[in-house]
């Protein structure tokens, strides 16, 4: 292996530890907010567990029945089915569809909501919601002595009472009839007719209860029924069975509309076939009373012919050429009787309007067959549609219109029909003609006497044809066979469908604890500012001090061991690698980038550190543009003491003894202010008479702090900056913008300073910034116990 490449593992080893403390910090600095992100997921749940207690539960209710082809469909869509799966390969499952859109109709549905008063809804009061009752469960019902308005009315109603008593109720808002008191069991006047209420489950814990009754429009209730009402086909295509399935708040209404649909849909079935096989019978009766005669007539001429001829018995002649008429003469009657149905069903047609034609009999064209089957449901559904609309609606325009279009091709398919027919009558016919030539060599008398027999088999055969259609006709009509076979009635869970607290739950907690993160993402992703150390070292390659840690202390006292006593402990010891090694006085410049990021603070308190160890420490207010050292230690003096900096430079009689302020205060150090606010500062400060105070200054004093101006903003502490034996340059965390450390990195790499040295100030440890280890300097003095009003901060 080449040499070079043996050290990969280990830098890879490095890499690899370093982004484990990256993401290490990232997660300090999220879980610094936990309490929040705690806080957020219990207030999430407490939401979802509200949201549980008060979101009406959906509950499926589902039935499953199997279709009987015999009872749902006639006789000849059966055969027209069994062929098609025979011949093609395919299924029943036509049938079942067809069938699932006459129990999804709106004519259906209507019935149902009719038979159950759907459209009718009682709601109680409570704390907080209203809570939807059954009619069985309230306290009083209202019950309309006529329904034809309740069913026509477009608007929605409601109707608020309160049970007062066993035989009243106060009705305090309505829109449907006038408020006040009202007689249980007494008619009473309404926009939609005349009602009474009517006790239901009385108690005295209905009295004073407040019920809501209202009254969605029929059609309104229809439609969304329609919607919810799920009817599926078993995934079997060749299977008969059907699904309901219905998703609703009550199981009881679920259960009682599913039934009463399925009920419905049989008894409407049942209806239909009993319709059909009437009008089948009738038209047979018809049939059989003129055949009855023309059977009389024949059978009387046969009489008379016999009579007058004095004929008793046939030839033996006559049998051997009659074999052959006998069979041409049954083709004659099988062609003769389709052919007189249908000009019958011609003449009905032409005849009556709207009238169910007969079918099963005898009409051997599928087509045809399935025609007036088609036309017999339409003419069904329009007398349906009768029942509740005038002749004029637009929706008996349309039924009307495919009566007619169906009526127009039975016609066109009958024509054909009876043509087809007659050519094969007329083939029957010729052959028949000539049997008959060669029967009229035979005698006279013999011959009248088969032509009169041949007459009476044709007509016989046609009357018992036709009494045995209408047997089998009586027995389908009063035979009462269900179109359907009920497997599973309506049967609900008692597990709702809807909401389901297990997710709903589980969502909340999810959403709770990304919404704080994801709030606190965007907030990191918008701050720009200086979190540690490594966005300083990104600009800047010179030393960096210390951290200073946020603190409410603004200057550490004597005897003190909190966090902020310990880091200016640490940055006193620090201080000591970057001054330089002479005997004189140390000339200490603090500074920062903009005003605001703690260089009184970092001052002050550096002064005071220094002090401590016994050192003479003079503190100079250089920020002679906006002075702060007076407020910040909070000294009062007379307004000649308030004179400083300023003063000693303008007068050059001026001293230092004669403006410095002698340890004020608990303070181990001296300090000149900054004095009067002059008009040039930055001239001012270029003045010998600085440099001439700098040095008495290092005379008298082991360490000279010196508060300068922001560099970023003036150049006050640039016209000096030469003079400084190190610049303490304060850079404040979660306060300064990144791209401000510009200047940081100008003024190092063109040495605008002297001999800079960063420190870090008002570092939160607890948010994972700073060294990312969450530790402070302290050892416990900073503790403090807090208020349960505190526990967020």
């Amino acid at each position: 292996m080449n040499q070079h490449t043996q050290p990969k593992p280990i830098f890879e080893s490095l890499n690899k530890e370093s982004k484990q403390v990256s993401l290490r910090q990232l997660v300090e600095k999220y879980l610094f907010y936990w309490k929040w992100i705690a806080a957020s997921a219990i207030v999430a749940l407490l939401i979802a567990f509200l949201y549980l207690r008060y979101t009406p539960k959906l509950y499926a209710t589902s039935a499953q029945i199997l279709l009987n082809e015999k009872g749902s469909s006639s006789p000849e869509l059966d055969a027209l089915a069994d062929a098609a799966a025979t011949f093609s390969g395919t299924s029943s499952n036509a049938i079942v569809i067809d069938q699932i859109k006459i129990m999804k109709s709106r004519r259906l549905v209507t019935k149902v909501v009719k038979q159950n008063q759907s459209n009718v809804q009682y709601f109680s009061k409570g704390k907080i919601k209203e809570v939807e009752m059954m009619a069985t469960q309230s306290p009083v019902t209202l019950q309309w002595l006529s329904d034809s308005l309740v069913h026509q009315n477009p608007k929605y109603h409601s109707i608020t009472l309160v049970v007062t008593n066993s035989k009243q109720v106060q009705v305090v808002e309505s829109s449907l009839i006038k408020e006040g008191s009202y007689d249980i069991g007494k008619s009473y006047p309404s926009k939609l007719g005349a009602f009474i209420f009517k006790a239901s489950s009385l108690n005295n814990n209905s009295f004073n209860e407040e019920i809501t009754i209202t009254v969605t429009p029929l059609k309104d209730k229809v439609n969304e029924l329609i919607s919810k009402i799920k009817i599926e086909p078993d995934a079997d295509k060749k299977s008969m069975a059907v699904q309901f399935t219905l998703v609703d708040q009550s199981k009881e209404r679920a259960e009682l509309i599913i039934n009463s649909l399925i009920d419905t849909y049989n008894k409407d079935i049942f209806e239909d076939n009993k319709k059909l096989a009437s009008a089948t019978s009738s038209f047979i009766n018809q049939r059989l009373n003129i055949i009855s005669s023309d059977l009389q007539g024949v059978d009387k001429k046969l009489e008379n012919f016999k009579s007058a001829n004095k004929i008793n018995n046939a030839e033996a002649e006559a049998n051997l050429f009659l074999t052959d008429a006998i069979e041409v003469d049954k083709e004659v009657v099988a062609h003769a009787a389709q052919l007189q149905v249908a000009k019958q069903l011609t003449q009905n047609l032409n005849q009556n309007t709207n009238t169910l034609l007969p079918s099963n009999i005898g009409i051997q064209d599928a087509a045809l067959s399935n025609a007036i089957n088609n036309y017999n449901q339409l003419v069904l559904e329009k007398q349906e549609y009768a029942k509740s609309m005038r002749e004029n609606n637009p929706a008996m325009d349309g039924i009307n219109k495919n009566i007619a279009d169906s009526k127009t091709s039975i016609l066109s398919s009958l024509r054909l029909y009876q043509n087809f027919l007659q050519t094969q009558l007329n083939a029957v016919q010729n052959k028949k003609a000539e049997t008959n030539s060669r029967l009229n060599k035979l005698p006279q008398q013999e011959s009248g006497v088969r032509k009169i027999a041949r007459q009476q088999q044709i007509v016989e055969a046609i009357y018992l044809f036709l009494l045995q259609k209408r047997e089998e006709a009586e027995i389908k009509s009063s035979a009462s066979v269900d179109a359907i076979k009920i497997v599973d009635w309506a049967f609900t869970q008692n597990t709702p469908v809807s909401p389901k607290a297990n997710t709903i739950y589980l969502g909340a907690l999810a959403l709770g604890c990304l919404l704080p993160v994801g709030i606190l993402f965007v907030m990191f992703l918008l701050d720009n500012t200086i979190k540690d150390q490594a966005d300083i070292k990104a600009v800047f390659n010179g030393a960096i001090l210390g951290d200073i840690p946020k603190s409410d202390n603004n200057i550490i006292k004597e005897i003190d061991r909190s966090g902020l006593a310990e880091s200016f402990r640490i940055l006193r010891s620090n201080l000591n690698f970057v001054l330089p090694k002479t005997t004189a006085g140390k000339v200490i410049y603090v500074t920062s980038t903009i005003a605001g990021e703690g260089k009184t603070f970092t001052t002050v308190n550096m002064a005071q550190i220094l002090a401590l160890t016994g050192k003479k420490v003079l503190v100079i207010g250089a920020d002679i543009r906006s002075p702060k050292i007076l407020t910040y230690l909070d000294v009062t003096t007379s307004t000649v003491a308030q004179k400083g900096l300023t003063d000693i430079l303008i007068n050059p009689t001026a001293t230092l003894k004669q403006y410095v302020l002698k340890q004020p205060k608990q303070y181990r150090f001296d300090v000149l202010p900054a004095g009067t606010v002059p008009p040039n500062p930055a001239e001012l400060l270029m003045q010998d008479t600085y440099i001439k105070l700098l040095n008495e200054c290092k005379e008298n004093y082991d360490f000279v702090l010196i508060d300068t101006a922001p560099v970023g903003m003036v150049t006050d502490t640039q016209v000096i900056a030469s003079h400084a034996d190190v610049t303490l340059y304060i850079v404040r965390a979660n306060y300064l913008d990144k791209r401000m450390l510009e200047v940081l990195k100008d003024m190092n790499q063109n040495k605008k300073l002297n001999n800079i040295a960063v420190i870090m100030n008002d570092i939160n440890y607890n948010r994972g910034y700073g060294y990312g280890y969450g530790y402070g300097y302290g050892y416990g003095n900073d503790a403090k116990a807090k208020k349960w009003y505190q526990i967020f901060k």
